[in-house]
């Protein structure tokens, strides 16, 4: 049965924005609404940047990410850790340096270490540009969560950060029994 508070959601949201959480039945396991949830903001947030990186500075969000990865790493990185920290393909990768190399934004050098390897960094205007991206990156996402109850803001941080521990767990075999809130276990671990 449907909540009140899933009608106010509804109405609030029109057709194009309910987007992947119209998938949610109302008998779904609480799982599948989460997920769905979680899924839904975040495409709707990743959107928005998308669109303002297009609009304002004529670029991507992978192409924001790849330079953002090099900017918390100014020694520069191997290819093949650039790949991994972009969860991406090493040709991905690879076209991308290609064109970021060309405009100027970074550079390729010998890896002082493995002479078969290539260590891939900002050039100063490929910094200087992506500084510009990030100022404007971030007070696009304070604007995003603005008039946002702080509380609850810094409760759902609280809440995914436990979700991320809970999911390193599973992934590890090492996580806890869900218990609900009176602190018994839910049967068959399933929780509605």
């Amino acid at each position: 049965m449907a909540s009140i508070r899933d009608f106010k959601l509804l109405r609030g949201l029109d057709e194009q924005r309910i987007g992947l959480e119209a998938r949610a039945a109302s008998d779904d396991h609480a799982a599948v609404k989460l997920w769905l949830r979680l899924l839904a903001c975040s495409t709707q947030i990743e959107q928005e940047i998308r669109a303002r990186l297009r609009q304002r500075f004529a670029t991507t969000l992978p192409r924001f990410d790849y330079l953002a990865q090099l900017e918390r790493h100014p020694r520069g990185l191997r290819m093949n850790a650039l790949s991994r920290y972009l969860m991406v393909t090493g040709g991905n990768v690879t076209g991308l340096t290609d064109q970021l190399v060309a405009e100027g934004l970074v550079e390729r050098l010998p890896d002082p270490e493995d002479r078969r390897s290539l260590i891939v960094r900002l050039t100063a205007a490929g910094r200087a540009r992506f500084l510009d991206m990030a100022n404007e990156h971030e007070a696009w996402l304070v604007e995003l969560f603005d008039g946002f109850d702080r509380d609850v803001k810094a409760g759902l941080y609280a809440a995914l950060g436990q979700l991320r521990l809970h999911l390193a767990g599973k992934q590890a075999g090492t996580a806890q029994p869900t218990r609900r809130r009176n602190g018994e276990r839910a049967p068959g671990g399933k929780e509605r």
